[in-house]
């Protein structure tokens, strides 16, 4: 198992990047949202030499204009992963199964040379998800033993604490594999 973490605004744009091998950074959020860190955190990664992801956090509506603000704004590389991060607002509201689901197509079709994955937690994943439409691949969120997520769905990436910071484990034999992978081979 390869370890990771994922980032936003709150952490530190000098996070410890010791034993990682891949890091997630929060790009966007709707419509307008940017966050304040991400150059500063990306150029972290890759000095790092991290394979490195970003991810948006869907809200209900606008799906094409969601989209687009996420492509313009998270940084163009071959090989970086784009992930959907599906789960409740903070208006207690979330995006349809559909409306995910056109988000994940939209993204692929407007970034063809990028990996696009679904980020959702257990729940979301058991009970929310009637499709169960990942893209190239599921991080599914569960707090339990790493990389021993309580489904049965392939998955590719697990976040498996939030404390003190979202830790992560990758599916992958290594760097190498998770990289090639990331790159569409």
């Amino acid at each position: 198992m390869l370890r990771g973490i994922d980032v936003s605004a709150y952490q530190s744009s000098s996070y410890s990047t010791a034993g990682l091998s891949f890091v997630f950074i929060k790009a966007t959020e709707g419509r307008s949202y940017v966050n304040p860190k991400l150059a500063a955190q990306t150029k972290r990664a890759r000095d790092a030499g991290l394979v490195v992801g970003f991810y948006h956090f869907l809200w209900p509506g606008n799906l094409a204009a969601q989209a687009n603000y996420f492509v313009t704004k998270a940084p163009e590389k071959a090989g970086d992963i784009l992930a959907v991060d599906w789960e409740t607002t903070s208006e207690g509201t979330h995006a349809s199964n559909a409306e995910k689901d056109l988000f994940i197509r939209k993204l692929t079709d407007l970034r063809p040379n990028n990996r696009v994955i679904l980020y959702a937690n257990r729940h979301y994943w058991l009970t929310v998800d009637t499709t169960s439409y990942a893209g190239d691949g599921l991080w599914i969120a569960d707090y339990v033993t790493a990389g021993k997520p309580r489904i049965t769905a392939r998955w590719r990436f697990h976040q498996y604490t939030d404390n003190p910071l979202d830790k992560n484990v990758a599916d992958f034999d290594s760097k190498a594999a998770l990289r090639k992978w990331a790159a569409g081979d």
